[in-house]
């Protein structure tokens, strides 16, 4: 079985743009080709397209999803290499969301600081600009 690129994109999830760049930076292998060049993937290329699409949705980097594919290729591989992988991933995502709870509680105080009226001075822009 092969399907053309536009057929790939929607088995996979994966949107024709985003599988030729993913050829392009070596994440994906070179799709075969017909003799008229257009790709062709076979059902190996839909099963690592729709892997990426997960990685991709779990918030996984695209240095970390090569690392995965490779292990995921690897029948030899340790699975304690790919829980070190998504425990790490876990802790950066944890970390993440830290930084993005005090994000919000400094924009919290700000709202809560402006008045909101019809007048120019704003404690939100000028926390901004340096002001505050």
């Amino acid at each position: 079985m092969s399907v053309t690129i536009g057929e790939a994109a929607r088995a996979s999830g994966v949107s024709a743009k985003m599988i030729r760049y993913y050829e392009e930076t070596g994440l994906l292998g070179a799709a075969e080709r017909t003799a008229s060049g257009y790709r062709v993937y076979g059902e190996a290329d839909l099963h690592a397209l729709r892997f990426v699409r997960r990685a991709r949705d779990l918030g996984f980097s695209m240095a970390e999803i090569a690392d995965l594919l490779a292990l995921w290729r690897d029948r030899e591989r340790a699975s304690a290499a790919v829980k070190g992988l998504a425990l790490a991933h876990v802790g950066d995502l944890r970390r993440r969301i830290r930084e993005l709870e005090a994000m919000a509680r400094t924009l919290e105080t700000l709202a809560e600081r402006c008045c909101g009226d019809g007048r120019p001075d704003c404690p939100i822009l000028d926390d901004l600009a340096g002001e505050g």
